[in-house]
């Protein structure tokens, strides 16, 4: 019967110091392998902005309309760019603007962006990515918004004058979003290409020159084990080998 205690408690030992070499190397393994992608963001197809015929490859596309608008100052007026209407239903006689733009202001995202092969989620582009200042070709202007618009800037304008325009003229411009350097920012989980929570935090730092509650959504719960649940099962693995060997010293005596 000695014997059979004997093997039975020496298999306990095997189990228990498989157990630990196996939680060791899936630790280790987490540590050595965070995911870091190795090749260049694709954002997928085009993004195009019908009305204008404006596209670009990169990552996000986001129209400014502006029109041309009395602005009440203490109790005079001035004339400013302004990208909503500015209710003048109690401005004085002859200071009366358009009760609405003629164009809206859009965004167009990628939603087919990868890195890797892998895709890219919808937040981290909005966490990290930033609006560049862009002149688009505008080649493919429709014919009647060509008779409306001309260059000015980086975009088009409807002034007849750019350098006096008139209430009521639009001025549009376009931006794209392009994505910084990505080492360190990125891990791959479950398939896809995730913010690290330093990373996140980073960017809701900074979310006033970005999207607000850019990187709001972040999982919590990425199916790793933890360090808690690590030295949990170190513990229980130490207790019972310590168990077991009083039990043979007992045996012993």
């Amino acid at each position: 019967m000695s014997g059979r205690r004997r093997r039975a408690a020496l298999a306990l030992y095997a189990i228990a110091l498989l157990a630990m070499y196996v939680l060791a190397g899936t630790a280790f393994a987490q540590a050595e392998d965070p995911g870091e992608p190795l090749g260049e963001p694709r954002s997928g197809k085009r993004l195009l902005d019908r009305d204008f015929g404006v596209e670009t490859r990169e990552f996000g596309l986001d129209r400014r309309v502006e029109m041309y608008q009395w602005r009440s100052v203490g109790e005079g007026y001035e004339r400013v760019w302004n990208a909503a209407p500015i209710d003048s239903s109690k401005f004085s006689a002859g200071h009366v603007n358009p009760s609405r733009l003629p164009l809206e202001n859009k965004r167009w995202w990628a939603d087919a962006a990868t890195l890797d092969g892998k895709p890219i989620r919808p937040e981290v582009l909005r966490a990290v990515g930033e609006w560049r200042l862009f002149r688009p070709n505008f080649s493919r202007l429709p014919a009647n918004l060509a008779a409306t618009f001309q260059p000015e800037g980086d975009g088009l304008g409807s002034a007849e004058n750019p350098l006096d325009p008139q209430i009521g003229d639009l001025r549009v411009s376009w931006r794209e979003l392009r994505l910084p350097p990505l080492e360190g920012k990125l891990e791959l989980r479950e398939g896809s290409w995730r913010l690290r929570p330093e990373a996140a935090a980073a960017a809701l730092n900074a979310a006033p020159a970005r999207e607000p509650n850019a990187a709001a959504s972040l999982d919590r719960d990425d199916g790793r084990w933890s360090p808690a649940w690590f030295a949990t099962a170190v513990a229980f693995a130490l207790i019972l080998l310590y168990r077991l060997r009083k039990r043979r010293q007992r045996k012993a005596s």
